[in-house]
C-alpha cells in the first residue's frame, strides 16, 4: 500500500480544481476527490488487517523512508498503525461531508474548495508522517487555510475570529517547534547524528532533564489546537464565525491535529516526563471538562453551543492520555473519532438549520420536526451521541477513558475522574434542552412554515 497518494490525491485534486472552469466543475472535482480519498482510506484499514491477520507485528505498516537533506538528517518518512488510520478514516469522511454541505458555495467557489482540499493534504501528511520535522510542516500546511477559511468565507466577527484563530495556532506552532528543536538537539543516533524520526527518537534514552524541559512546549502546544484549558478561547469564536464546512473541519478535524500530537509525539517520546507531568495534564483536563460543560449551558446559540460542549469532550481526550494506561489511551483514541463524527454531523444540521431559518437562536427556533424531519433527526443523532447514551460511540468512548482512569489508583486522579463522570449530567441537560426548544413545541416563527 502506497501511503504517498493520500498527499497526491488530494494534491491532484486541489491542482484541477484550480485548473476547472465552472462551479459544476468545480464541485464535482472536489466531490469525486474525496470520495476517492475515502476509498484509499477503505482500502488501507483492508490491507492493514490483512497484514495483521498474516502475522505481521510490525509497530507501523507499509512504511516508506527517503532522505531528502542529509546534513539535518531530514527525512521523508510514513507509515501507519491503527491509531492513525482511524484519523485518516475520520479527516475523509469529514471531508467528503463538508464538501457536500458546502455544496452551494457560490462565492469564490474555485478558492473556497481549494482551500478546503489543502486543509485535508495537511491533516493526510500529518497522520501518516514518522518524521517530526515532516508533521510539522503539514501541521502548519492545515493551519493556513483555517485562516482564510474564516477571514473571507466566515460571519459576524470574521476578522477578529479569524486572526484570533491564528495567533492562537501560530503561538501552539511556536511552542511544538521549540519542544520538536529540543528533542532533536537531546538525540543522538549510532552514527553520532541527531534525528526527527520518531521511531528512532522512542528507542533512544532522552535524559529526564531534557524530558521535563521540553515536554511542556511540546504537550501545551498541540495542546492549544485540542483546546486544552486556559488557551482554548479561539475555539468558540472560531466555531461562530465560520462558514459549516469550515467548522466541520475545525472540530472534526483541526482538533484531532493536537490530540494525536499530545499522544504520538509528547507523551511517546518523553514518556518519563509525561508521568511527571501527569497530575498537570489530568487537572487541566478536568477544568476543561467541567468549564466546557457549565459554558456550554450558558449558551443560547448553536454554534456557540457546540463550541463550548467541545472544549469540553476534548477534555475527555487530554484526560485519557494524562492517565497513561492502556485503557484510557484507547478511549482518548475512540473520543477523537467519536466526537470528530458527532460534532462534524452537529455543525452540518446547525448549518442546514441556519440557511432555511437564518437564526441559530435557541430562542428563535422551535417546531423544527415538523417541517425539518430529517434534519432535525440528524440534530437528535448527533445531540444523544453527545450526551454519551448507551448504543452511541459518545458512550463507548466515555466509558473506556473512564474505566482506565479509575485504573489509576492515585486518589486524587480518582477524584478527578468522578469529577468528569459527573459533568455528563450536565451535558445531557444543556443538549436536551436545546433539541426540546429548537426542534419541539410551536413553530418559533410563521415564515417557517413554508420551510423544508
Amino acid at each position: 500500500m502506497n501511503l504517498t497518494l493520500f498527499l497526491l490525491f488530494p494534491l491532484a485534486t486541489a491542482i484541477a480544481i484550480l485548473l476547472a472552469s465552472g462551479l459544476k466543475q468545480i464541485r464535482v472535482i472536489a466531490l469525486i476527490g474525496s470520495l476517492l480519498q475515502l476509498a484509499l482510506g477503505g482500502k488501507l484499514l483492508m490491507a492493514y488487517y490483512e497484514q495483521r491477520a498474516a502475522g505481521n507485528q510490525s509497530q507501523m505498516l507499509f512504511e516508506y523512508v527517503q532522505k531528502w537533506y542529509g546534513p539535518l538528517n531530514l527525512q521523508y518518512h510514513i507509515g501507519v498503525d491503527g491509531i492513525s488510520i482511524a484519523m485518516i478514516l475520520l479527516t475523509a469522511f469529514v471531508v467528503v461531508a463538508g464538501i457536500l454541505v458546502s455544496w452551494e458555495t457560490e462565492h469564490l467557489s474555485k478558492e473556497f474548495f481549494f482551500l478546503l482540499v489543502l486543509l485535508s493534504l495537511g491533516a493526510y501528511g500529518f497522520f501518516i508522517s514518522l518524521d517530526v520535522f515532516t508533521m510539522f510542516f503539514f501541521l502548519e500546511v492545515a493551519v493556513i487555510p483555517k485562516f482564510l477559511l474564516i477571514g473571507i468565507w466566515g460571519s459576524g466577527k470574521k476578522e477578529y475570529s479569524a486572526m484570533k484563530l491564528a495567533l492562537m495556532l501560530m503561538g501552539g506552532s511556536a511552542l511544538i517547534l521549540v519542544g520538536m528543536l529540543g528533542i532533536y538537539f537531546s538525540s543522538k543516533t549510532a552514527a553520532g547524528a541527531h534525528s526527527f524520526d520518531l521511531l528512532e527518537l522512542a528507542k533512544m534514552n532522552i535524559p529526564l532533564a531534557r524530558q521535563m524541559l521540553f515536554f511542556p512546549f511540546a504537550f501545551i502546544g498541540f495542546g492549544i489546537f485540542t483546546a486544552i484549558f486556559p488557551f482554548h478561547t479561539w475555539v468558540p469564536d472560531g466555531h461562530a464565525s465560520a462558514p459549516t464546512a469550515a467548522s466541520m473541519f475545525l472540530a472534526g478535524i483541526s482538533m484531532k491535529l493536537g490530540g494525536y500530537g499530545c499522544l504520538r509525539v509528547a507523551t511517546y517520546l518523553m514518556p518519563d516526563a509525561a508521568q511527571a507531568y501527569a497530575w498537570v495534564i489530568i487537572l487541566l483536563a478536568t477544568i476543561a471538562i467541567i468549564y466546557g460543560a457549565f459554558a456550554t449551558m450558558m449558551q443560547t446559540d448553536l454554534k456557540y453551543i457546540n463550541a463550548y460542549s467541545s472544549i469540553s469532550h476534548c477534555g475527555f481526550v487530554l484526560l485519557g492520555i494524562g492517565m497513561l494506561t492502556q485503557t484510557s489511551i484507547n478511549g482518548a483514541v475512540m473520543q477523537m473519532v467519536s466526537h470528530g463524527l458527532m460534532t462534524a454531523l452537529f455543525f452540518a444540521a446547525i448549518g442546514m438549520v441556519y440557511s432555511r431559518t437564518h437564526t441559530r437562536m435557541v430562542a428563535q427556533l422551535g417546531g423544527l420536526l415538523k417541517i425539518m424531519p430529517f434534519i432535525s433527526t440528524v440534530f437528535v443523532i448527533a445531540g444523544l451521541c453527545s450526551l454519551g447514551l448507551p448504543g452511541f460511540s459518545g458512550f463507548a468512548a466515555e466509558m473506556t477513558v473512564f474505566m482506565g482512569s479509575w485504573q489509576n489508583p492515585d486518589k486524587w486522579y480518582r477524584l478527578a475522574t468522578i469529577l468528569a463522570c459527573a459533568s455528563i449530567v450536565v451535558t445531557a441537560v444543556y443538549i436536551l434542552r436545546a433539541a426540546g426548544k429548537s426542534i419541539m413545541g410551536p413553530l418559533g416563527s410563521e415564515s417557517y412554515q413554508n420551510l423544508t
